[in-house]
């Protein structure tokens, strides 16, 4: 646990919480490490399930909090810089990590989700929402582009032009307009609880099929056809040899709630 953010296990889920809620969770030098801190601390822990990423206070993330990060200007633009070997910056992996997390990944979006907060959002597998939670890709309005992942995340959900009308103009929309786009996966007055019940639901399945699901839809997104059925039939091949289908078939057998091993991918 940091002072940005707290990860606390629940049974096989596990709550990251930002937890600069007097700042509406605005993304300071600090929360990007934290963040980061939080994924790599997660992945290396194969008794997790499922994450639930959670803002404390009024709002999820209001984005990057210019004004603490502009007091560090050098670590500021150094952090622009990619490790060598890495396909991402410090920025970027603060939303990226969740997307190389071989569990499935629920954001629990409320008041406002602001820019970095929007990309941090698109990196989540799923999106959970309150109706009037306010979202926007706020760089248009300081002259900026998304720069953390955004590129690639938000074309993923949206046609071309959307992504380019929403990056160019700024504009605010609310949580059911973000649904009728197709940025958000569910919308509801208690986004959290109903995360919670679809979370419990993904942890009582084997949790390697799970994983592999994740990785399989985002391998083969961008594939030939051809590329896609080879890719599936590796992942397959690997579940049948693995602990947790043999679990899954002994207890369809006897109709009795399967006892799953912990995960195996990775």
């Amino acid at each position: 646990m940091s002072e940005r953010v707290s990860t606390v296990i629940r049974g096989s889920i596990a709550y990251v919480t930002m937890t600069r809620g007097d700042k509406y969770n605005g993304l300071d030098l600090e929360m990007f490490d934290a963040l980061v801190a939080a994924a790599k601390g997660i992945k290396r822990n194969r008794d997790v399930r499922v994450v639930i990423l959670q803002g404390e206070g009024p709002a999820f993330c209001s984005g990057l909090d210019f004004g603490s990060a502009g007091k560090h200007p050098v670590k500021f633009a150094l952090n622009f810089l990619r490790v060598p070997g890495r396909k991402t910056n410090l920025y970027q992996e603060v939303c990226w990590a969740w997307r190389e997390l071989p569990v499935p990944v629920i954001a629990v979006v409320h008041g406002r989700c602001y820019g970095g907060g929007l990309q941090l959002a698109l990196g989540a597998d799923f999106r959970f929402t309150t109706p009037d939670c306010e979202f926007s890709i706020m760089e248009a309005r300081w002259g900026l582009i998304p720069d953390m992942t955004g590129s690639v995340t938000l074309r993923e959900l949206v046609g071309m032009d959307v992504a380019m009308r929403l990056t160019m103009t700024g504009e605010t929309f609310s949580g059911e307009r973000a649904a009728e786009l197709g940025l958000v996966t569910e919308v509801g007055d208690d986004p959290l609880k109903a995360a919670e019940e679809f979370a419990e639901e993904l942890a009582a399945r084997s949790p390697d099929a799970i994983a592999a699901t994740k990785a399989l839809f985002q391998r083969t997104r961008h594939l030939s056809p051809r590329a896609a059925f080879r890719v599936e039939s590796r992942w397959q091949r690997r579940l049948l040899r693995g602990e947790n289908h043999k679990i899954a078939r002994a207890a369809g057998k006897a109709k009795e709630v399967p006892r799953y091993v912990r995960r195996t991918v990775r």
